[in-house]
């Protein structure tokens, strides 16, 4: 949802997040949030199809995946970032009840969830700590 002109500038350093729903609305609201935290640059897409484009291009750090999308489900899309990324960090980021999340994202292999709406101050802490776990 950025610009070109934003993906073909030189990007410094940092932990590069890949957020992929549906909704232009939470996109927004967490490109936003993540600009708050130096360091944490942002891609953003609506769709299975091109999270995966995006991932090829960008290679994300860290995937932050909606449960309902589209074109596929988070579950089904972690599985084939895997695929091609190795085991990238990922959150599993849903309205859904997070008692019933919880031991489904375990399953599938996420790192944790972030019911929606999402808790500012836990996805800010959690993305500074996988920040500074990163090697330079």
């Amino acid at each position: 949802m950025a610009s070109e002109a934003a993906h073909s500038a030189p990007e410094p350093p940092g932990l590069r997040v890949l957020f992929v729903d549906d909704d232009r609305i939470n996109a927004f609201l967490f490109e936003n949030l993540c600009s708050s935290l130096p360091g944490v640059h942002t891609r953003c897409a609506a769709s299975g199809g091109e999270a995966l484009e995006a991932a090829a291009e960008w290679r994300p750090d860290v995937l932050v995946l909606d449960l309902h999308l589209p074109d596929t489900t988070g579950t089904e899309l972690l599985g084939q970032l895997r695929a091609s990324l190795g085991p990238v960090p990922a959150f599993l980021c849903s309205a859904e009840e997070p008692a019933t999340l919880e031991p489904m994202a375990r399953t599938a292999g996420f790192t944790g969830v972030w019911p929606k709406p999402v808790d500012e101050a836990r996805l800010l802490s959690d993305l500074a700590i996988m920040r500074g776990l990163q090697s330079p």
